[in-house]
């Protein structure tokens, strides 16, 4: 992407025309996933097993992001104007931020527990409870809100245009900002990107050596899973992270008057990528069908609709067809 791709018309375009038209498929698209798939999960609250805990508070993480997007869509279309005050600006950045690394926490929960009941069925067996998983998840939504709390204290307005909401900082704390967002990026989705990884490669390497039918099927499963994690981290949240922080670092060289020419580039590819970033919400509900088995579901529905409805109309055919 070259420095003239992204012109100054290309990007007032994307940021007041495509991203709250993105804002509202996303709320619209979210909601719909997301509530079916809770609603499945609460259906079964008596059978909720380990993983659907971590899927039941992947939710709650979507719903509570998805509740601030029609704010941050009329912001972008009316040009940029914030009119609901600086307090609800910083909750709503933060609401994105639990959204986005508690999302990545809890499916590398999944992706762990997946990978102990393939590789060490017999260990995991019995010795993890509902009451682990329980303080598992209390334990990543105080580490993502311990992450993303010192975000709430940097400025997300300029200080000549009090309307304005950042979704980083203004240009006076750019600099710390960027060190905190480099250790964010480390600590809140590397890692966790590492683990989901090791995890489902060696899974991978265990799987390949399947001989029993059994052994197969969790082997398709599991890739399967595999695929839309990889799906996920590669539209979502590796270009948000990289351009995110090539962007903040591109603006502080051009506060030291160093402004390099790969600058509206990176920023262009940022823009792009704060789009994509909340496809997650939409995205997360293919784990939800994939875990629960929501599409066997799905199936049985259809068997029970062409077994029962389609005789019964077929019957009442072939009935108006003999008066006739």
């Amino acid at each position: 992407m070259t420095n003239s791709s992204c012109t100054s018309v290309n990007l007032k375009l994307h940021e007041h025309k495509i991203l709250p038209a993105i804002y509202a498929f996303v709320v619209i698209v979210g909601l719909g996933g997301n509530g079916l798939g809770l609603k499945s999960m609460l259906q079964k609250k008596k059978k909720l097993r380990h993983i659907n805990l971590f899927l039941l508070n992947l939710g709650v993480a979507n719903f509570l992001f998805l509740l601030t997007l029609p704010f941050l869509s009329a912001y972008y279309f009316m040009d940029s104007e914030w009119i609901f005050g600086e307090a609800f600006c910083k909750i709503t950045r933060f609401s994105f931020n639990l959204n986005l690394y508690g999302s990545i926490g809890f499916l590398t929960c999944v992706s762990v527990y997946r990978y102990l009941a393939i590789v060490h069925p017999m260990k995991a067996m019995g010795r993890i409870t509902v009451t682990h998983s329980v303080a598992i998840s209390v334990v990543v939504w105080l580490l993502v809100s311990a992450q993303s709390l010192p975000d709430i204290f940097f400025s997300k307005n300029s200080p000549n245009k009090t309307e304005k909401c950042y979704h980083t900082t203004s240009d006076e704390y750019v600099e710390d900002y960027l060190k905190y967002s480099v250790g964010w990026t480390l600590t809140g989705f590397v890692m966790p990107l590492l683990i989901l990884l090791g995890c489902y490669g060696h899974v991978t390497l265990v799987l390949c050596h399947a001989n029993t039918i059994k052994e197969v099927v969790k082997k398709r499963v599991s890739l399967r899973l595999l695929f839309i994690l990889i799906l996920l981290f590669s539209v979502c949240y590796i270009p948000y992270h990289i351009f995110k922080n090539l962007s903040l670092y591109s603006r502080v060289l051009i506060k030291h008057r160093m402004r390099p020419k790969w600058d509206k580039g990176v920023f262009c590819a940022h823009q792009i990528s704060r789009g994509l970033v909340c496809l997650n919400s939409v995205l997360n509900p293919l784990v939800y069908l994939h875990v629960m088995d929501i599409p066997a579901q799905l199936q049985q529905l259809l068997q029970r609709f062409h077994v029962n409805v389609i005789p019964c109309y077929c019957s009442v055919l072939a009935s108006l067809a003999i008066s006739v």
